[in-house]
């Protein structure tokens, strides 16, 4: 693919994407021969506009029209057009204090997702790995109230859920204890994939044995639910603001309905097999129109999860595509030494 385009084709098309981004309108080549020292006229700029189209990188929305990038356009500048960027300083710093402070892996990832939204104005996004063979590390279950009690499950690739139970009336705080004991033995190292199927054992006392009940369907639920992957997201509005979707009725429906549905974002988000980054049409229906850039963040150095950036395909690819990767070395990092 590369050697579709010389030298002065992908520097055209490189501008072009550049002034696209910035400026959310069709590119005329006299713009590009005002702005950068290709060393020909606007002419001939022009001509080479017209044969980059007619190889598909570029489109031509309306007749007399300038150029826009199109999905196989921004394949190429991103296959072979960015270059190393490094993320400034102050960015940094943002995102690492959005990794500090916070003593579970979703509320670190919450809150990284949050200042990545801001900083990129796009959608932001993570999910939990859904795996069935991550093991937990312990479950216990503490009193809350004399019918209330708070189970907390930590799994070994770092995260920690929660669940509120209700307690028999009569119940101890030996019988908690009691209760600590057996899901001791019958839960940690386990995997999730049996703790979807815990059955914990009778004891003979009404009290413990119906506390025993509500823990045993309140890990299963827990089990079921963590095994179906935690999607986090932030920044629907700034993605619904973006001209493309502002200007189309159309794509803003499609976008509305990618955005209702957890299951068609877990999907794109997770889809490993497509690799890091899905530009259009390389991304299945309903999101046509965006582009999804992926990252995945580790404990330990087992895979925990993903993050994503996902915006119209007209977005700054390298210096998003900079910042995701910073957040996911930096959260993989944080939760590695919190965690393990």
């Amino acid at each position: 693919m590369k050697e579709d385009l010389n030298e002065r084709k992908a520097r055209i098309l490189q501008a072009v994407v550049i002034e696209y981004v910035i400026g959310t309108e069709p590119i005329a080549s006299d713009l590009i021969a005002s702005k950068y020292d290709l060393g020909v006229r606007s002419a001939t700029i022009r001509n080479e506009m017209a044969e980059i189209t007619d190889l598909g990188f570029l489109e031509q929305p309306h007749t007399s029209a300038g150029r826009i990038p199109s999905d196989q356009g921004y394949r190429y500048f991103v296959n072979y057009l960015i270059g190393p960027r490094e993320v400034p300083g102050s960015d940094q710093a943002k995102l690492k204090d959005s990794t500090s402070g916070e003593e579970t892996m979703k509320e670190l990832v919450g809150e990284t997702i949050k200042t990545l939204s801001r900083m990129t104005r796009l959608l932001s996004a993570a999910v939990t790995i859904r795996n069935q063979e991550v093991e937990v590390r312990n479950v216990v279950v503490t009193a809350l109230g004399p019918e209330r009690a708070l189970l907390v499950a930590v799994l070994q690739n770092g995260l920690v859920e929660n669940r509120i139970i209700d307690c028999p009336k009569e119940l101890s705080l030996s019988d908690i204890g009691r209760a600590n004991e057996i899901l001791a033995q019958t839960t940690a190292g386990t995997s999730l994939n049996v703790l979807s199927k815990l059955k914990l054992p009778s004891t003979g006392k009404v009290p413990l044995d119906r506390l025993l009940r509500s823990i045993q369907t309140s890990i299963r639920s827990l089990a079921s639910d963590l095994t179906r992957g935690h999607l986090i997201m932030e920044g629907e509005e700034y993605i619904l603001a973006q001209p493309e979707f502002l200007r189309s009725p159309e794509s803003r429906e499609a976008l509305l309905h990618s955005m209702e549905s957890d299951e068609t974002l877990v999907h794109a988000i997770e889809s490993s097999e497509a690799g890091e980054i899905t530009i259009g049409r390389e991304n299945e229906h309903p999101l046509e129109n965006l582009t999804v850039l992926r990252r995945t963040f580790t404990v330990g150095g087992q895979d925990a999860g993903t993050l994503a950036i996902i915006g119209p395909t007209r977005m700054n690819y390298d210096r998003n595509l900079a910042l995701l990767e910073f957040t996911a070395v930096a959260v993989s990092q944080t939760l590695t030494k919190l965690l393990t």
